[in-house]
Order: structure tokens, then C-alpha cells, then sequence
């Protein structure tokens, strides 16, 4: 990772973009869908890196920024939506006692304190839950909301109804309005005994308990919920009519005398950092032996009025902080070294570790990420190694404490285990991918459905199930054996489920492809970096597949002839020159591209224009699209002979904005660029269309 002193303005702004990617990814699989890839440690150092780089780099920070943001969208979640009042704020992490230092002496700058001015702090263990708002109203619970993206979440008040440490009335004489905000939760004994229960019936495992509260509340049918141990603890509120205290030890007193649970260890510390650090020191060392799992300690300022005047930033309140644990540790032996081949042909090598137990979970596999990392930490089948679990993911190498000893170095495959098709890496690229993919049994069923997805051949009643159903029967394995099903029309027949219709519906949008548009057939190959844009681009300038097939093979023999005449195409850099050379360089490939074709028949692909005002001229779509997909506004570009972009340039002559355009309207304005609404474009396309 590039020092921030030697990154030019251009480095900055694409390694935020790639950032913001992969940090959307990962809100998206932890907040949304519950299946984390990465630790909370290497999420929080890509959120710090996204923090320096900004700045840093101010004037680069985009309207979409993981800074502006909080938790992840709930538009795919099956439960209703429910609008905060007030948002759900995250917090701002800690890593150090320097860090927590630097917190405190900034409330008391911003209080104009002087240092002899106490300045107490509220401090209690950071439970690892799945945030919860509950809203009493004359003291009746009336809605229950997970957090969502802050400001609209999902409405979980008939599930909450079945967690016993949620009351559904309080006292008499509470605030008329009264939102409880807290942690839903899994001890851990309790995790272990449904993981045990889940397995038993063939149920879905969970990967730890936060993941199992989560998916536990986050149901449809509540009834599932209602079997699930999940218990609650409060922490802080949100919108009210009042509030019973001054401080917040004495409102989470108070929230304890209604019927909430509240964190055992919750206490009022006076005495600066060096008490706090020693607080957070205490609750380190019990951590172990709590019944449930947390991941650091949360202070927060006291008195409500000096909260309220230090406000918030972006996402989250000035007046608190979260002071997150380190990495647990512990030493193993690496007892083999296994590549497991993903459904994109990556070659992951994981360790297989002599047991051994980091905070209360007994790890025996490790993720070695990629070629470059054995390298880098010389690991061999027999090293000694200091592996660290920071989170509830699958652990990493932190180092080989016996790399200096005698041992044969571990050999990374040239060929993929599963196939034997060559393995190669990509010029600048760590990764090393499996080339076969039409034929690698790793890839193979996410490729088919890949190849008769919508954007591919679109063939419509053949979905992953059906795949997945024929590919164990043996009936398809590869893609030409789809065209082949019309000889088994009986034997599917006979399969539970299937009737005359449905199988002949199937067969017949299957005998509907026989003759598909080129540019579709290619992007359904799977080529990598060859999508569907990209394929288009291809076809528009080689018309017929074979002729790409020869000038690619030419390209990887070293043609500078046909290298040029590829790379000369707009959008086509080297990276899609080699892996189109890579594809038909492997002979399983060949072999099932020449198969295929015995099968289509693709016609010359031409691309039929219209004369339009549009023609020759680059649109870029920004905003909602309310009368048609992003997909389609392209195609119509293309057809009115314009070349739609994906960003705002000064090449750009016409900008379609739809509700909720950004960042691209405000340049598109600073350009003088012209800016139609999408209800101008359609007319436009009318236009054109007489």
C-alpha cells in the first residue's frame, strides 16, 4: 500500500473508488446478508485507509463515500421498512490508548474545559450483536426496527415479541414517547446448541453467534424467531418526549428500573485515559469467560447537555467512541497445505492447522490468500506460526516463527487441481486463476448459469435449481449439452416436478436460442474481463466469432500486428488481449467452443442504427431510471448511434438524469454540459423511431 506522501491525485481517487467497492461489499454480506468474508480488523483497516486518503484528499471525497454512510440498504430484505425519527448512528473506532487519549483531550477543547474540570465518561463492554430500535408509545412496544442504513429499517416488531428481555409495556409514568435502542444477541453456550440443532436436521449452520442473531430476528415468519434463544440489552435511546435523567448513567439506570437488560459492566469513570484504559484493560481480561462475545468498549461523554453540544460528524456522534480489541492470538503447526479452487477459478491455498484454541473457538484451517502470501511469509507444510482471529472468520498467518529452519519451499500449482488446465496469473494481478473454466467441474455450474442468464443467452426456465438438478444427473456438462436436452424430453419427464408443459416450455426456449446474437453468446462464455459491454465491442468490430478466435490466437503467439489491431479498439486493453489469448489457448476450451458452434448457429453480428441528433455524440444515464433499466437506455443509445459512458467527461455531450442524480449532474453542470430528464430521452428515441 502506497505511502500517502508518494500518491499522485489520480492514485487517490482510484484507490477510493476501489475502496468504496469493496467496503459496499462488505457492509453489504455483514449487514444485509449475514456472511462475512472478512474479519472486523481487516474491515477496519480499509475503513481507515478510506478516512486518510479523505484527509488527505478532501476535495475528493464523493457523495456515495463508506464515510457518509451507515450499515447497508434493506431494499432485498422480505420484512417491511420502517423510517427512523431520529438516525441510527455507527461509531467512530479506536485502536490505541494514544488514540483514546487524543478522544478525550478533543471533548475537552471543544467543552473549553479546563484540565482540572472533571469530565466524566460512561464506559461498557461493546456487545457483537445486530442493532435494535424499540419504540413504546404510553408505554407500549409498537414498533421494533433493525438498523438498516440509519435512516430506514427493517420492521421486526412481531419477531421482537418473542425475546424475553424485551418488555411490551413498561411502567406507568413513562415518557410518552420512548425509543429503547440496543443489541439483539446469542450468548454463546446458546449458539453452539443451535449450530448443534442446525446440523442435526441439515439446517443452516451459523458461522458465529452476531451472524445467528441476526439471521434469527431478521425473519419472515416470526415463528422461526420465536425458536431461537435471542436475548437484548439496551444502550441508548432515540427519539422521545423526555428523558428521565440528566446524564446517560442516569438514563440507563432508569432503562434498567423499566425491565431492560443493561450491560453488567457499565460504569461512570472520572479519573481521564489512564482510567478508562484501565477499565477497558478489565473488561479484556474477562472477555473470555463472558457468556457472550464483544469486540471492545464504548465510552461515551456523560452530561446529555454537553453531548448535545458536541453534535455529530457524518455518521456518528462526537461524544462517543468505540475502543476495539486486538486480533487474538495463538501458535500452531501448519499441518498441509490445500488449493481449493473457487466458481471464478481463483486458486485460494488455505492451511490445514493442528487444532488449537484462540478466544474460545478451536481453529483449524487459515486462509493463506494467495501465491504471494506463502511467498511473503516463506510458509512450508510443517512451520510453526502465529495465526490471529479478530472476528468470527476463518484466521490468518501473522507470522512462521520457524521460516529460518530447513524445509523444502511449498510449490503453488501451474495447473488447476480440479481440471488440469493451466493456472496463470495476470500480469500485475496476485491471484492465480484456473483457465479452463468451461470444463473445470470447480466452475462449472455457476459458469452454465452464467451462460443462460438474462445477459447472456437468456434462456428463460432454465434457473440455477435446474442446473444444478441435470448437472448431478450427468445430463449437461458443458454448454452445448443444453441443446442436447430436447433427446431427454422423457427422462425429464419423469423427474418429480416436471410435467408436458413445463418441459416443453423449456425445450422450446431452448430451440429459441439456436441462432443467438454473437455479443451475447461471447459474454456468456465467462471469458474474464470480457463482459457484457465489452463483447459488444468486440463483435462490433470483428463481426463473425471465428475471426476473433484466430487474431486472439495470433495476439497470444506475440502478433504485434493483431495485438495493435485489438488494442486499437476502444475500451480493449491488454488485460482483455490476454485472457481472450489465455481462453483459446487452452485445449478444453477449444474443445467445447468448437462443440458449441456444432450446436448455434450466430448470425454476422451488425449493429442497425438509427439517424438521431445523438448519433456520433457520448451520453452518460446518471440518477433513477424509472421507465427502463440502465441496460436498456444503453442499448438505445447504441441503436441511435450514440456510445453511452459510464462517467462524466469533458467528452461527454448529453447527461440523462433521473431522480437522484449526484455527483455526475454537478460536474455535468460545472462542464456546461447539456442535461435532459429521461421523459426528453424517450423522445428523442421516438424521434428517431419515425
Amino acid at each position: 500500500m502506497a505511502s500517502l506522501a508518494d500518491l499522485s491525485e489520480a492514485d487517490a481517487a482510484n484507490e477510493l473508488m476501489r475502496l468504496a467497492r469493496a467496503i459496499a461489499k462488505h457492509d453489504r454480506l455483514y449487514h444485509a446478508e449475514d456472511s462475512p468474508e472478512i474479519s472486523d480488523a481487516e474491515y477496519d483497516a480499509l475503513v481507515r485507509r478510506n478516512a486518510e486518503l479523505e484527509a488527505a484528499f478532501p476535495h475528493l471525497i464523493r457523495e456515495d463515500s463508506p464515510s457518509r454512510k451507515v450499515g447497508h440498504q434493506i431494499a432485498a430484505s422480505p420484512l417491511g421498512k420502517v423510517s427512523h425519527e431520529v438516525r441510527m448512528m455507527s461509531l467512530d473506532n479506536a485502536f490505541s490508548p494514544e488514540e483514546v487519549a487524543e478522544w478525550l483531550a478533543r471533548m475537552r477543547r471543544f467543552l473549553a474545559l479546563p484540565d482540572d474540570a472533571p469530565l466524566a465518561i460512561t464506559a461498557e463492554d461493546k456487545i457483537d450483536g445486530l442493532s435494535c430500535s424499540l419504540r413504546y408509545e404510553n408505554g407500549v412496544l409498537v414498533r421494533a426496527a433493525t438498523r438498516g442504513d440509519g435512516q430506514v429499517g427493517e420492521d421486526v416488531t412481531a419477531n421482537v415479541a418473542h425475546i424475553p428481555d424485551i418488555p411490551q409495556s413498561l411502567p406507568a409514568g413513562v415518557p410518552e414517547v420512548f425509543e429503547v435502542r440496543g443489541e439483539v444477541y446469542m450468548e454463546k453456550q446458546s449458539f453452539t446448541a443451535l449450530n448443534a440443532a442446525q446440523h442435526e436436521v441439515g439446517g443452516k449452520v451459523f458461522a458465529n453467534p452476531r451472524n445467528a442473531a441476526a439471521g434469527s430476528l431478521r425473519q419472515k415468519d416470526a415463528s422461526v424467531t420465536a425458536k431461537r434463544p435471542l436475548r437484548f440489552w439496551a444502550h441508548g435511546w432515540g427519539a422521545v418526549s423526555a428523558l428521565p435523567g440528566a446524564t446517560q448513567a442516569e438514563v440507563v439506570a432508569q432503562l434498567k428500573a423499566w425491565g431492560f437488560p443493561v450491560s453488567p459492566l457499565f460504569t461512570r469513570i472520572e479519573g481521564g485515559a489512564e482510567a478508562l484504559i484501565a477499565h477497558y484493560n478489565a473488561i479484556g481480561a474477562a472477555r473470555p469467560d463472558l457468556p457472550y462475545d464483544i469486540d471492545g468498549v464504548v465510552y461515551k461523554v456523560d452530561r446529555l447537555d454537553w453531548q448535545a453540544r458536541l453534535g455529530f460528524v457524518t455518521k456518528a456522534p462526537r461524544w462517543a467512541l468505540a475502543h476495539k480489541f486486538p486480533a487474538e492470538r495463538a501458535e500452531t503447526v501448519v499441518e498441509a497445505i490445500d488449493i481449493q479452487v473457487g466458481r471464478t477459478g481463483k486458486l485460494t491455498p488455505v492451511g490445514r492447522l493442528a487444532p488449537v484454541l484462540v478466544g474460545g473457538v478451536t481453529v483449524t484451517n487459515v486462509t493463506l490468500h494467495n501465491r504471494d502470501e506463502i511467498a511473503r511469509l516463506g510458509l512450508r507444510v510443517g512451520d510453526r506460526v502465529v495465526i490471529q482471529r479478530a472476528g468470527d472468520v476463518i484466521p490468518q498467518v501473522v507470522e512462521n516463527l520457524t521460516r529460518d529452519e530447513e524445509r523444502a519451499a511449498f510449490a503453488f500449482p501451474d495447473h488447476c487441481p480440479e481440471c488440469g488446465s493451466e493456472a496463470v496469473a495476470e500480469e500485475g494481478e496476485v491471484d492465480v486463476r484456473c483457465t479452463g473454466g468451461l470444463i473445470c467441474p470447480a466452475q462449472r455450474t455457476q459458469r452454465l448459469e452464467h451462460f443462460v442468464s438474462r445477459k447472456a443467452l437468456d434462456i428463460e426456465g432454465l434457473g440455477a435449481k435446474t442446473i444444478a438438478q441435470f448437472f448431478a444427473l450427468g445430463w449437461l456438462e458443458s454448454p452445448a449439452d443444453i441443446f442436447r436436452l430436447r433427446a431427454r424430453r422423457a427422462d425429464i419427464l419423469a423427474l418429480e416436478g416436471w410435467q408436458d408443459k413445463s418441459v416443453d416450455n423449456l425445450l422450446s426456449a431452448i430451440e429459441a436460442k439456436r441462432a443467438p446474437d454473437a455479443a451475447r453468446l461471447l459474454f456468456g462464455l465467462g471469458i474474464r474481463h470480457v463482459g457484457e459491454v465489452t463483447a459488444r465491442d468486440l463483435m462490433k468490430n470483428f463481426h463473425e466469432l471465428p475471426d476473433l478466435r484466430e487474431l486472439a490466437e495470433r495476439a497470444r503467439s506475440g502478433d504485434s500486428d493483431a495485438i495493435s489491431d485489438l488494442t486499437a479498439i476502444d475500451g480493449i486493453g491488454p488485460s482483455v488481449v490476454q485472457a481472450l489469448g489465455d481462453f483459446f489457448h487452452e485445449p478444453h476450451n477449444v474443445a467445447v467452443w468448437e462443440d458449441l458452434l456444432t450446436e448455434l448457429t450466430p448470425p454476422r453480428y451488425e449493429v442497425k442504427t438509427l439517424e438521431s441528433r445523438v448519433a456520433g455524440k457520448t451520453v452518460v444515464f446518471t440518477g433513477k431510471l424509472e421507465t427502463m433499466s440502465r441496460d436498456e437506455a444503453k442499448a438505445q443509445a447504441e441503436r441511435l448511434g450514440a456510445k453511452a459512458a459510464g462517467s462524466v467527461s469533458a467528452k461527454t455531450d448529453l447527461l440523462v438524469a433521473g431522480p437522484g442524480a449526484g455527483s455526475k449532474l454537478k460536474k455535468a453542470a460545472e462542464l456546461g454540459i447539456e442535461v435532459i430528464d429521461e421523459a426528453s430521452w424517450a423522445a428523442i428515441v421516438a424521434e428517431a423511431q419515425q
